[in-house]
């Protein structure tokens, strides 16, 4: 939905199970009127629609694609951001550092993620722009070495780069402007604000000069400004807190760069305090986010640098003695406390302030997509607890 006729707000479907076309569309169909007539019911609904590989093939079979517009324009809804980063299944067995496989090095993600964009230009409103957010290259621990994680990021660039002329080519040719959102988190490739920054300077600018300068007959500066016009950074706010970065620090240094902001996703991370009465009390409720589906990456901050576990277990088994540890578990954006536990919500709401001077980006997806495995006191009805999280961001704007 629009609000304050800037800003296009939503939920990312990446909540709902669908592994294929059908069972996806009928997430939709349980879900969304439902969710619309509660937060937008007098205006058009914008919707951030996760689609894994085979429902993307499948949604180009037959009468598939028509058949989902009707039902858009039936229901007053619409597309205006999707989510390319899970190329697979997403519920209801193991993910973990499988949701970069296959990653940007490969051409199956490359495939993937035109696809996408050739569907998202399909399903988009003229006149709106469009993202879809995407794995940051690929998973740390896949490359050993220096050298591994050098031919990652080249030949991540070089599938990025095509990405984008693919971008270039069908907004001359439609005038419908859509970008590629790359999402740094924790033991991805990029995890934070500089290794972004170092990716465009060190890889991807460059790889366009190769592959597209004498291609497209443009000059370095245009090549730079082209890369950085369909290549855009997701900043999704539990990753970047878990960065222990300050909203208004990330965005200068990328304004500065000249690098795009082309979606935000609104998330909330756990934030652990200790002191000398709770420990206790934290360990306990903390064991029950431990969960075997997702990554929950663990961050600390020791001294200007932040240290990352790469998973809850390793906190759990070793108990250290911390005076804050941030973990990667996408809470309620509504609640700012769990028990002797915190949430990263201030980060939404100094992300929020700064939009009301900055408006660095029109798109805001929610991105709650654990509700499955959050501990049992936390959950409630699935289509109350999306609507409360819409209601309290509506709010808060």
């Amino acid at each position: 939905m629009l609000i304050d006729k800037k800003f296009h707000v939503s939920y990312c479907t990446n909540i709902h199970p669908g592994q294929d076309w059908n069972s996806t569309f009928q997430s939709l169909k349980d879900y969304v009127p439902s969710i619309k007539k509660e937060v937008s019911p007098d205006l058009s609904f914008g919707l951030g629609l996760r689609l894994s590989n085979k429902a993307s093939e499948e949604l180009d079979e037959g009468s598939a694609m028509t058949d989902f517009k009707e039902w858009l324009k039936a229901n007053d809804i619409y597309i205006f951001t999707m989510n390319g980063f899970p190329y697979g299944n997403f519920h209801d067995e193991r993910v973990k550092d499988d949701v970069h496989s296959p990653d940007w090095t490969t051409n199956d993600r490359l495939v993937y993620t035109k696809r996408l964009f050739r569907q998202l230009a399909s399903l988009i409103p003229f006149g709106l722009n469009g993202g879809i957010s995407t794995s940051p290259v690929s998973y740390k621990y896949w490359h050993k070495t220096d050298e591994d994680k050098h031919k990652a990021f080249k030949k991540g660039a070089e599938h990025m780069v095509l990405v984008a002329q693919q971008l270039f080519e069908l907004e001359k040719s439609t005038g419908t402007y859509l970008h590629l959102d790359i999402e740094p988190e924790p033991d991805g490739l990029l995890e934070n604000s500089d290794e972004v920054l170092s990716f465009y300077k060190e890889y991807l600018v460059p790889a366009g000069e190769v592959l597209l300068q004498n291609q497209l007959g443009l000059n370095s500066k245009e090549i730079e400004k082209l890369v950085k016009r369909y290549i855009t950074v997701c900043y999704d706010i539990c990753h970047f807190s878990l960065a222990y970065e300050e909203p208004e620090d990330t965005f200068a240094k990328f304004k500065n760069s000249n690098i795009v902001v082309g979606k935000i996703q609104v998330s909330a991370a756990l934030k652990i305090l200790f002191n000398a009465s709770n420990s206790n009390d934290i360990w306990h409720i903390l064991e029950k986010f431990n969960e075997p589906t997702y990554l929950h990456q663990v961050t600390e901050k020791v001294g200007a640098l932040v240290k990352t576990y790469n998973d809850l277990p390793v906190v759990l088994d070793q108990k250290g003695d911390f005076e804050e540890l941030r973990a990667h578990f996408h809470v309620p954006i509504f609640l700012e406390e769990f028990g002797a536990l915190h949430s990263t919500q201030d980060h939404i709401l100094k992300t929020l302030q700064y939009l009301k001077t900055d408006p660095i980006s029109e798109h805001l997806e929610i991105e709650t997509y654990t509700w499955d495995v959050l501990p049992k006191d936390l959950k409630e009805d699935l289509t109350v607890s999306i609507i409360r999280e819409i209601k309290w961001l509506k709010d808060r704007m």
